[in-house]
């Protein structure tokens, strides 16, 4: 080859490669919706829609190759796994898979199998190298859980040690004779908290445990912790709990509207081996800042009795706003204040009608074990403009939460099932 073909040759090669490189700039590229999906979110921080309308989304899981794996409350769609992949790297999922023959909110990922809750039943699906959609057969991990309908769902967390923690909601308001019902009396002890109202210790990879011959009653006295989450970097269980409604309506007495619509608080719990958290006999005032003893168990508003020796709150949050998922963030992505503080996702309520609260995502800044500073939104506008009486009026109400390998924050909805994906700096 002579010269001059030779250089011809090496300017075409490189025109071809700098051609190439144009055409496909785009590919790979993450950037965040113009509106970051419809919800606001403190400076610096932009989000964008990863998908939409997956059906009832509760929680989801992030797996170190970024796929998504998300709990439905209803198998409307093939499944109650939702499964997504974004093999364009652009931050959407362009993949979506539906998998698992059960319905419910609790999901995790551990050793390569993917853990899911339905309502009485703990099982895992086994997750194959470079596969989105996890093997259909399963194994049962946990069982014996009764059928109720009420606070039925199985969320859970795992610790380092082999050990899942499991809230076993109770199927009461306030473990009346009568439940719901005016007048009634609460039954003393409550029979619930032989199998409810608390959160059970499984090993996390036995199978076929009974929750009552094999479980262990970690704490007690938990009405329904939807939000449970264990902390790695304080090795130290924490769960959020739905306080009980109906003060104004069946103690009229006693309480205003206006009382009822901020009591009981919504409690942050450190939850320790033997932890008894008062219900149904007590609840969390956060205006007296102490536990108070139940109307249905001879309380006023204000008498403490029984209810000095139950384990308070580190943080109490106004009543009915429904938090549904907690995460410690512990990622490199965001600033400095969110290392190892909490995000907390809340659902809003149908007992505050008709002054709504909640549908937003929340930050907790933490020093150790214990909350360091005043809670504040983090991202809001889930909702939508038209909430006024109701919970369905929201467009979205955010119940998932999960860090992206990252670092960035993943939060679902169980409205239309979407998932949004936040960045810091982006």
């Amino acid at each position: 080859m002579k010269q001059m073909d030779v250089k011809m040759w090496f300017v075409f090669v490189l025109v071809l490669i700098v051609g190439c490189k144009s055409d496909n700039a785009h590919e790979g590229t993450i950037k965040a919706d113009v509106d970051n999906g419809g919800i606001s979110l403190p400076e610096g921080f932009s989000a964008l829609i990863v998908a939409d309308d997956l059906g009832q989304t509760r929680h989801l899981k992030v797996a170190d190759n970024g796929d998504i794996y998300a709990s439905l409350s209803r198998q409307e769609k093939g499944g109650g796994i939702v499964c997504l992949r974004d093999t364009t790297n652009d931050g959407k999922a362009d993949r979506v898979e539906y998998a698992g023959e059960f319905e419910g909110t609790g999901i995790g990922l551990r050793n390569d199998y993917l853990y899911f809750g339905a309502d009485t039943i703990v099982v895992r699906y086994k997750l194959k190298q470079g596969e989105l959609v996890p093997d259909p057969s399963y194994e049962v991990i946990a069982e014996g859980f009764e059928e109720t309908h009420q606070h039925a769902t199985k969320p859970f967390t795992f610790d380092d040690n082999g050990s899942m923690y499991v809230t076993v909601g109770a199927p009461a308001n306030a473990c009346q004779e009568q439940d719901r019902t005016k007048g009634s009396p609460g039954i003393d002890p409550c029979p619930l908290l032989e199998k409810f109202g608390g959160i059970w210790k499984f090993s996390a990879d036995r199978q076929n445990q009974d929750q009552m011959n094999d479980g262990q009653r970690y704490a007690t006295g938990i009405r329904n912790a939807v939000a449970i989450h264990w902390n790695k970097q304080e090795n130290t269980l924490y769960a959020l709990q739905h306080g009980r409604d109906q003060l104004n309506q069946f103690y009229p007495d006693l309480y205003t509207t206006e009382q009822s619509n901020d009591l009981p608080a919504e409690e942050f719990l450190l939850v320790e081996s033997g932890s008894d958290f008062g219900w149904p006999y007590c609840y969390y005032d956060q205006f007296q800042e102490k536990k108070v003893l139940a109307p249905e168990y001879g309380g006023d508003g204000n008498e403490v009795g029984r209810c000095d020796a139950k384990d308070d709150p580190i943080l109490a949050f106004p009543g009915h706003i429904g938090p549904n998922d907690l995460l410690f963030y512990t990622g490199d992505m965001f600033p400095e204040k969110y290392r190892n503080g909490a995000f907390i996702a809340f659902h809003g309520s149908w007992n505050r009608s008709p002054e709504q609260e909640g549908y937003s995502v929340v930050f907790v800044p933490f020093e150790g074990k214990i909350p360091a500073g005043q809670w504040e939104v983090f991202a809001d506008g889930f909702a939508g403009a038209n909430v006024v009486a109701s919970p369905g009026d929201a467009k979205h109400r955010p119940c998932g939460l999960a860090q992206g390998p990252d670092g960035s924050l993943y939060i679902c909805d169980d409205v239309k099932g979407t998932i949004w994906r936040v960045f810091y700096n982006l």
